[in-house]
């Protein structure tokens, strides 16, 4: 049996330009490509949290350092700049396979610069989680 899994996300990046007369894609700083793992040509799924929209299309290079996030083509009329997304790219795993697997999960700050990375999902619990009813 195979499962799909979370490969990579870049949390809360900014949108840094939309160019509409582009070629479709999204334009992902180099730095945060190699911290993430997610390669050139990758498909991707973008989550605008400012919105709600979710949309796929392919990651393309950024220069390094640069911080950009750019929307291009059609992907640009999904959202405006400083909006804040969540970018996710998942991958097929053989059931034998998911004991040693690890998603790449990069953190930024207000400025698409890495703060910390992850393997998985720390969860936070809702105010009043986990206390017993009174």
């Amino acid at each position: 049996m195979r499962r799909t899994m979370l490969q990579a996300k870049l949390h809360r990046v900014k949108v840094t330009q939309c160019e509409l007369d582009y070629e479709g894609s999204c334009a992902i700083d180099d730095d945060l490509l190699e911290a993430s793992g997610l390669l050139p040509l990758q498909k991707i799924d973008i989550y605008n949290v400012n919105n709600g929209e979710r949309f796929s299309t392919y990651v393309i290079r950024a220069e390094r350092g640069s911080g950009v996030i750019s929307l291009n083509g059609a992907a640009a009329r999904k959202a405006q700049n400083n909006d804040i997304l969540i970018i996710a790219a998942y991958v097929e795993v053989e059931e034998a396979e998911l004991p040693g697997f690890a998603a790449r999960l990069v953190y930024v700050d207000g400025q698409n610069r890495i703060k910390s990375t992850a393997s998985e999902i720390a969860v936070q619990p809702a105010a009043g989680w986990g206390k017993a009813a009174e």
